[in-house]
């Protein structure tokens, strides 16, 4: 922006308003300028604008009958004031006296002609545009004000090719804080953002979630309402209508009355009206008209505390008014002041000529008029915002007393420029009647809110403070037991499009608005993160939740643990089986040579027994937690026993068939099956195929301790991989057809002698088995839980124990009980029956 104007050497922008310098020379009133060695400008709002057909660009002339705003002339008084305590003060700027120079901004072109004014030097009327604007030295040093932002948009735009530092009282869009726009911009009211973010944290608070969003036209009520429509989105509140009040609205025409039908018509509770003073008191007369009521209306600053707004007949009944107020302060001696002033002798008002517009901004016939008995009164709203015009002056002394060096006692007079002095107000920092004043970088003041409530219980109007807000960042401390709501039993009201869903059930948005919107239960491993309340989260891998949860919970390992009851069950009958097998052993090898050990097979016995003891010790695995060489060994270790003890139980029937029924008819392949141990190579050959079978189930599809998750939502089981691999299924088939051989050969010997007969208790055995591992698969098809491995144990201890039982019991009966039958002349006598029978037969 510099640039662009620095290349306009020479040009001279010349203030051509037809009744500005040249065309008009009416001398200002006294009170509207103070000579001093360093001069400030001041634009104050003293009457309002009046609306004029115009045919050429002519700047309004602002000092006219009935017109006069008080608000506006308590801020003139407030910086005149501030300029006086200072010029009397020893120790600001001790030798340095300020001037000033105030202008009345009842208008855009006022305020323009005003801002022109300022810029101009000090001997000619005019402007400069020199090639290097730091030098640029105009006859004022700095502004204060004007009040609107759209004003202080124009004069901020202006000054800033200049550096002029502009400090406003009233001016809060969040627009003016872009340094690359307005470098030289800077205020004493809180920036917007934070109004907008405290009206945001308001609406939370209580739960406002749909509401209606009502702005005034201008530059402060239409970026209000863009930017709270943007943070109350992110914020999940939703906006049901929307509306600008027009700059020319009046109460009853068509335009509010389309705007009141459709703020009835809307859902909300809640009405947020960011508007400035003028339209908000049509937008209320409208309201009250349209006898619009039981509603909470939330109010931005601009009117929250004004006057105007309240003094609406019949606005108490609208319902309940909440509001963002500035911090209540006060200037120390304002009031009497403008006592003072009033007092004094000013000389009878100077009449205007032809019309009833006087012809110079920078006179008030009526406040020349004034009494101590018709002089208006200061009132609180006023009172905060002339603090900040008051501020604002002592801001620019406290940066001149730094420039001008006044810390020694005596400042060094000389020229100032007006950056010099920007770069000093940025810096200061000074406690202004226990209020400390200084600028952030975006040349905000570090100020707060208060959050006030309407209060209409006494005979008038008066506010309650809730609390404040502070930031950055944003932070909101209230007190709501001091409200009094306009609904029954005192209850905050409610604005919401939907209620709140209960715990666990997701929101499904059901129009346009995400506040709208059905809720439906989240499923069986999902939950609903309170941080999005529009979607079911899945659980992790190791968490579950039942249906409608907002949190997932831990799953549950499940194995078969040692200590539980039917563990323990289950090792003590596995281990007496166990110890039965040992003990049966060395029975036998203490028998060795009797004829029942010999008839039950000899050395034989004991390869049964110990592959059944192998099939036992396998039964171990099945305890505790899976690890990778129990998953291993559990089922293929039993597996192989069981083939070893099978091979045997079947070879042992399958000989003693060969002895007794073929030895006579086949004597070739008895010799043969007796010369090439037929027996043996049986074992081995069988046994042997079952361990191929096995190590290829063990390489092909190795058994590995596994987590399951599918079976059971909140449980997980730690198991191995066997019972779903095909290895698993031919090994257990290779046993069910060595069992059928066992018992075929079984069942072809129950006519042999008594003492060789073993076809009942080998068929009871085995049947036994069978039923046992039937049992087991019925068992796993039906039922998927952490017994599954006990069931499995159960099923091979019963394998094993039929096996022991069936086969060498009776043999330990007759070795311990009938030692009478486990002799040499028995079983020959046993033979001698069974051969005198088969040949009387």
């Amino acid at each position: 922006m510099l640039l662009c104007t620095a290349c306009l050497v020479g040009l001279q922008l010349l203030i051509s308003c037809c009744w500005a310098f040249a065309c008009h020379s009416t001398e200002p009133s006294p009170d509207f300028t103070l000579p001093g060695d360093y001069l400030l400008a001041g634009l104050f709002p003293l009457h309002s604008g009046c609306l004029q057909v115009r045919h050429r660009p002519e700047v309004t002339l602002c000092d006219r009958t009935g017109s006069f705003n008080e608000h506006g002339y308590h801020l003139f008084q407030a910086m005149r004031l501030g300029v006086e305590e200072i010029n009397n003060s020893t120790t600001l700027l001790p030798n340095v006296t300020l001037g000033y120079q105030l202008y009345d901004v009842c208008s855009d072109s006022a305020n323009v002609y005003a801002t022109l004014s300022v810029l101009s030097l000090p001997g000619p009327r005019h402007i400069e545009l020199q090639g290097d604007l730091l030098r640029y030295s105009p006859k004022v040093l700095a502004v204060i004000g004007p009040d609107t932002t759209n004003r202080a948009a124009t004069t901020a735009a202006l000054l800033s090719p200049f550096l002029m530092p502009l400090i406003s009282y009233g001016a809060s869009s969040e627009t003016l804080s872009v340094k690359r726009q307005y470098p030289s911009f800077l205020r004493t009211i809180p920036n917007d953002k934070y109004q907008v973010e405290t009206m945001v944290l308001l609406l939370q608070r209580f739960g406002w979630t749909w509401i209606s969003l009502v702005g005034s036209s201008g530059d402060y009520g239409q970026l209000g309402v863009q930017a709270l429509e943007k943070q109350a989105t992110d914020q999940g509140i939703c906006i049901a209508f929307k509306d600008i009040v027009p700059f020319s609205a009046q109460v009853g025409d068509q335009r509010m009355q389309r705007l009141m039908r459709h703020l009835a018509q809307a859902t909300a509770t809640v009405v947020v009206v960011f508007s400035n003073r003028p339209l908000a008191r049509v937008f209320f007369e409208s309201v009250v008209l349209a006898n619009l009521t039981g509603k909470v209306w939330v109010a931005s600053e601009a009117w929250v505390l004004s006057r105007h707004i309240t003094g609406v007949p019949g606005i108490q009944r609208i319902g309940t008014v909440l509001g963002v107020a500035i911090q209540k302060r006060t200037v120390p001696g304002l009031k009497a002041f403008e006592e003072a002033y009033a007092r004094a002798d000013k000389g009878a008002p100077r009449p205007c000529h032809k019309s009833s517009c006087c012809s110079s901004n920078q006179v008030c016939r009526e406040c020349e008029a004034f009494t101590a008995h018709t002089m208006p009164k200061l009132k609180g709203f006023s009172m905060s915002s002339a603090y900040n015009a008051y501020r604002a002056v002592y801001a620019v002394a406290h940066g001149l007393h730094q420039l001008l060096g006044c810390a020694s006692g005596v400042c060094s007079r000389g020229r100032v420029y007006p950056w010099q002095l920007l770069e000093q107000i940025h810096k200061v920092n000074f406690l202004l009647h226990k209020d400390t004043v200084m600028f952030n970088d975006n040349g905000d003041p570090l100020s707060s809110y208060n959050i006030i409530a309407w209060d209409w219980s006494g005979p008038k109007w008066t506010f309650t403070v809730l609390g404040s807000s502070t930031w950055s960042p944003v932070q909101l401390d209230i007190n709501e037991t001091k409200i009094q709501w306009h609904g029954k039993d005192n209850q905050v009201p409610k604005s919401v499009c939907s209620s709140d869903c209960l715990e666990g059930h997701q929101r499904v948005v059901t129009g346009f608005h995400p506040c709208c919107f059905e809720c439906v239960p989240c499923g069986a491993g999902t939950f609903l993160n309170k941080s999005d309340l529009y979607r079911c989260q899945p659980c992790g891998k190791e968490e579950w939740a039942p249906e409608g949860s907002q949190t997932c919970f831990p799953r549950t390992v499940v194995f078969l643990a040692c200590q539980e009851h039917t563990s323990w069950v289950l090792l003590a009958a596995n281990t007496l089986l166990l110890l039965l097998l040992l003990g049966t052993a060395g029975l036998f090898a203490w028998h060795l040579d009797t004829p029942v050990v010999r008839s039950a097979g000899g050395r034989l016995c004991f390869l049964m027994l110990g592959s059944l003891a192998a099939g036992s010790g396998s039964l171990y695995g099945f305890f505790g937690e899976p690890t990778r060489p129990a998953c291993l060994l559990r089922q293929a270790l039993f597996a192989l026993g069981f083939t070893i003890f099978l091979s045997c139980l079947t070879v042992r029937s399958f000989q003693l068939i060969i002895i007794f029924k073929f030895s006579t008819k086949a004597p070739t392949f008895y010799r043969a099956w007796v010369q090439n141990h037929g027996a043996g190579l049986f074992v081995m050959i069988s046994s042997a195929a079952q361990l191929l079978i096995c190590l290829t189930w063990l390489v092909v599809w190795t058994p590995l301790p596994t987590r399951e998750y599918q079976r059971f939502p909140h449980l997980v089981m730690l198991e191995c991989t066997e019972a779903n691999s095909l290895g698993f299924i031919l090994a257990f088939l290779y046993n069910g057809l060595l069992s059928i051989s066992a018992f075929a050969c079984s069942y072809l010997g129950k006519d042999l002698p008594e003492n060789y007969n073993e076809a009942k208790c080998v068929t009871f055995s085995l049947l036994f088995n069978f039923m046992s591992w039937i049992a087991f698969f019925t068992t796993a098809s039906i039922y998927d839980g952490k017994y599954v491995p006990a069931v499995n144990m159960l099923a091979g201890l019963s394998s094993l124990s039929s096996g022991f039982g069936g086969y060498f019991l009776p043999k330990c009966y007759v070795i311990l009980c009938r030692p009478d039958l486990n002799s040499t002349e028995h079983f020959q006598a046993s033979i001698q029956d069974y051969t005198r029978h088969r040949g009387s037969t």
